[in-house]
Order: C-alpha cells, then structure tokens, then sequence
C-alpha cells in the first residue's frame, strides 16, 4: 500500500477549530514562528513528553532526569562552540527588503517579489541574547538556551556525585530551547520557541559504536509505539562533510511530513568533545576530540577508574527530538478522513489511548434529563478518579454530533447514559475506530476503561 501525508492545511484547520494549537497572541496578529497549545493541544503534548519521559527514564535502570535554567552563562556557549558555530546563512532581497534563510531559497530567488537581486550571504547568529540585572551595561548577559543538552553537560559532576552512577548512564532533560530563525516555516516544525525531549548518554570509549547502535534501534521502536507507521520513517546517515562539529556519527530518523521528508529525531555519537570542553585539567585527560582550550571550568568532569586510578571522559550518545515536529507527525499519521455508509463523511483522528487528550467522553442522552445528566456526573468523577488521563463530561444533547467530535479530537470511547441505563445499570460504550457499540455493567465500566486504554 503507497503511503501519503494528509494536507497541511487541513491539520492547521483542525487544530485550531478543535482547540490543539492557536497562533501567539492573534488577536494583534501573532508572532511568526510561536505558537500556543490549547485545551486539546496541551493534553496532546504532556501525553507525549510523559511517554518520552517513563520510556527513557521510568523503565530504565540506568537514566537520571534534569530540569536545568533556561538561562545560560556565556561561557557554557563559548566553549561548546555555539558562539562561533550556532548559525544561518542570511541573505537580504534588494528589491523588497525581505530577509531569507539563503539554503531555503530556490534557484536563488526571493519568495515574497520573485527577485535575484539578493546580498551575499552572512552568518546569522540564532541565539537570543538578554540582560541579567538592573544595568544593561553590556556586561551582564546571558542567553536562552538553544538546546537544553548544555545544561546536562555541565551537571555532569553534580548528577555523578549525588547519585553514585557508574557508566554507562544517562541523563534525561525535557524543556524549552529558543532559536532566532531567520525563515520559521512549515507550522509547528520550524519555530522560534520549541521543547526537546534530549538524553545524554555517558559511555566507555571505545563501546559508543554499539550505544549508538542501541539508541538508534530504541528511538524508532519508540516512535512506532506512538502510532507512528514504520513506512513513514526512513533513517538517514548524515555525509561527513555535513556533520555537526562535535559529531563522529549522526542518523537522523525522518518523517514523511506534509511538506516532505525531514528530521523527526537525530542520534549523535558526539564522542568526548562536550565534557572535554568544560572540564578543567584537559591537558591531563587524553581528549580524543578538538576542543577550545578551557581555562574557566572549575570542575573536572571525569570518571575515575577505581582499578588503574586514571581518570577517562565519557563519549557522549545523544538522541534528540523536538516535540513539536513529534507532535506534527503523530498527528499527521492518527488523521484519516473516512467515506461512510450513505456518502457522508468523518474525520477520524485514530491516536493511541495513551496520548489521547480525552480518554472518555460521558455523554447523557438527554441534556435536560436529571436522572441522566446525575449518573453521567457520577460516573464521569468515578472514571476520572482512577487518574489515568481527561475524563470529558459532554452534555450537548446532540448524541451524533457528539460522537463526530470525539472522532475528530481522538477520544478512544465514549460512555452514553441512556433511559437503558437508569432500568438495568448498563451504558452503552462506542469505540472510536470501528464504531462499534456495545452495553457495559456500570459495575464493570471502570474495569473496561483501564483495559480499554493499555
């Protein structure tokens, strides 16, 4: 079966008429390339960054978690080569004054007036810089973060020493990063403000071709355990002369997107070069990588080998994802759109039950039924007390229509209260996928839901 992506335009549709994701501040025309999470959206994206989370943490014995400053000193960047590194090419139409990513261009020409006319490119630095203190004197900066992988570096020493770790181990981070793009473009995958789901993992010298080996198979494992169809995915090994400058080896995991085959995830065997850049001491730790010579560091991030006594860096493999392109393509990938009997429609969004922002809708038949409308109540609190996601209570009297909507927004199953279930204590429940209805013991709802969601 040939596979194909849904049009972008009916994924924007449907997340702002559903409420998954509005444009910053649009009532005074939004910001280029920032983008808010609404009711839908957010439960969308927790449940995303918690399978993440329990994937690489929870269900290993060998991860630690991180919840580092958005602000960073200077001198983290300085020396992890972000300074100097961490750039766009920029180029300026002439004619229209526009400002373009220059390797996004084609055939050399500005998007908005169609011109040739353009400047030689220049590096544009994509860090935004902001002052610290009550004097902006020029002295007293620091960044945002573009990448929270900086921060775990250098609490490599405080994670080591307060946790007794031996390698190989990793440590796990989830947070905001910030880039200036130049050029934001294609929705949610290329933003100014984005979150990254990020592990560090420290291993022997010498071991990190098969880590890398092992991160890779999990990462995909992972993805296909979110829904994502394994034909969409295609690994991709990144030429030599492309790679990242701290980077032996980097495969990156794309997705057929929308707007076409790009990155979902890299894995990056960086080797020593993160930890041999903010250590003190490197001249007495064999650093294998090219590192800026370090003499600000006041901590050796090291291990010492308890047999020999010599101290070894770690070589460092680090797989990387952004949310937002992870939530595009699951979305991209749930989203069908079905003929039914009788030449209607619906719009299905199939997403597993562990990221669907609701898990259940009760719905009373009759809105303005008491009977009804205090047993949906009942149940409704019952469901949500068993804490395993949003429970919806949906009172708008129009059962249809009410399943429409809970198709379209991923709701695994909705619990109907009908006249049935005042005179036997049954419910009837509908799966989202099939359509299919089948009635319940009230007794047994709670059972059947916790079932029904692993």
């Amino acid at each position: 079966m040939s596979l194909t992506t849904n049009n972008m335009e009916d994924l924007v549709s449907l997340c702002k008429r559903r409420g998954f994701i509005y444009q910053t501040n649009e009532i005074y025309g939004g910001i280029q390339g920032l983008y808010d999470y609404g009711p839908l959206g957010v439960e969308l994206k927790n449940n995303i960054k918690q399978s993440w989370w329990s994937s690489v943490v929870y269900e290993r014995d060998d991860v630690e978690g991180l919840d580092s400053s958005i602000l960073t000193n200077p001198l983290v960047l300085k020396y992890s080569g972000h300074e100097q590194t961490f750039s766009d090419p920029l180029v300026d139409c002439r004619v229209c004054n526009a400002r373009w990513r220059h390797d996004h261009l084609d055939n050399s020409k500005c998007p908005s007036c169609g011109s040739a006319d353009l400047t030689d490119p220049r590096p544009f630095n994509l860090m935004f810089k902001t002052n610290i203190g009550p004097v902006e004197d020029g002295g007293s900066f620091a960044y945002l973060r573009p990448e929270t992988a900086q921060q775990t570096f250098t609490n490599f020493k405080n994670v080591l020493d307060s946790t007794s770790r031996k390698l190989p181990f990793g440590i796990a981070q989830m947070g905001k990063a910030f880039r200036n793009e130049v050029t934001p473009r294609n929705f949610i995958f290329r933003v100014r403000e984005l979150e990254q789901m990020e592990l560090e993992f420290f291993v022997e010298p010498g071991s990190d071709e098969k880590w890398h080996q092992f991160w890779i198979d999990e990462r995909l494992s992972w993805w296909s355990k979110q829904g994502i169809n394994k034909d969409m995915l295609e690994l991709y090994t990144v030429p030599k002369k492309d790679l990242a400058h701290y980077s032996k080896s980097t495969i990156d995991i794309m997705y057929r997107f929308p707007h076409g085959v790009e990155e979902l995830e890299g894995i990056a065997n960086r080797t020593d070069f993160d930890l041999g850049s903010h250590t003190k001491n490197q001249l007495d730790l064999n650093i294998n990588a090219t590192v800026m010579s370090n003499s600000d560091s006041n901590a050796k991030l090291a291990i010492q080998d308890k047999r020999t006594g010599k101290w070894k860096i770690p070589y460092v493999i680090e797989p990387a994802a952004g949310v937002e392109r992870g939530f595009l393509a699951i979305l991209n990938d749930a989203y069908k759109t079905e003929l039914l009997d009788g030449g209607k429609e619906r719009v299905v969004l199939s997403l597993k039950p562990h990221l669907a922002p609701i898990k259940a809708a009760v719905i009373p038949l009759k809105r303005n039924n008491e009977d009804l409308v205090r047993q949906a109540f009942v149940l409704k609190n019952k469901l949500q007390q068993l804490k395993a996601g949003r429970v919806l209570m949906e009172n708008s009297g129009n059962i249809g229509k009410s399943y429409r909507k809970h198709d379209e927004v991923g709701t695994p199953m909705c619990i109907t209260i009908d006249f049935q279930t005042l005179e036997d204590k049954t419910v009837t429940v509908r799966d989202r996928d099939t359509m299919e209805q089948i009635r319940v013991p009230l007794e047994e709802i709670e059972t059947y839901f916790q079932k029904r969601l692993n």
